[in-house]
């Protein structure tokens, strides 16, 4: 595996430990919906939680949840939607961005919480 999938891998492990320490409860990593694809799926006070896992080395090329533009975001919108249909959930949903920051754990971790809202068509 390339080492930047690799970084990328520890980065989402870290994060579903960091999720899973604050009491959210992970439903999905990784979960698909054709080419698109949802990091984290977790589940906290009755509220459904995607989340977005950015890591990187350092900030040399910016912040990394700068990396999650509009495109981005109507992919993650679209494969909630999915998710919600597949599994029959009526659930509020929010959208958050953990970004990771280092060459190995433990990571500098960052939680953004509502870190967007799906755009209106």
């Amino acid at each position: 595996m390339a080492g930047h999938n690799e970084l990328g891998k520890n980065g989402e492990n870290q994060a579903a430990a960091y999720l899973e320490a604050q009491g959210y409860v992970i439903r999905h990593r990784n979960w698909r919906s054709g080419k698109k694809e949802l990091d984290l799926v977790a589940e906290k006070d009755g509220e459904l939680v995607v989340v977005e896992v950015k890591t990187r080395q350092n900030l040399n090329y910016g912040l990394p949840q700068e990396a999650v533009g509009e495109r981005k975001i109507r992919r993650i919108v679209d494969s909630t939607d999915a998710y919600l249909r597949k599994f029959g959930l009526d659930l509020p949903v929010r959208f958050d961005i953990i970004t990771l920051t280092g060459n190995e754990a433990p990571f500098h971790i960052e939680h953004i919480r509502d870190a967007f809202l799906p755009p209106v068509w």
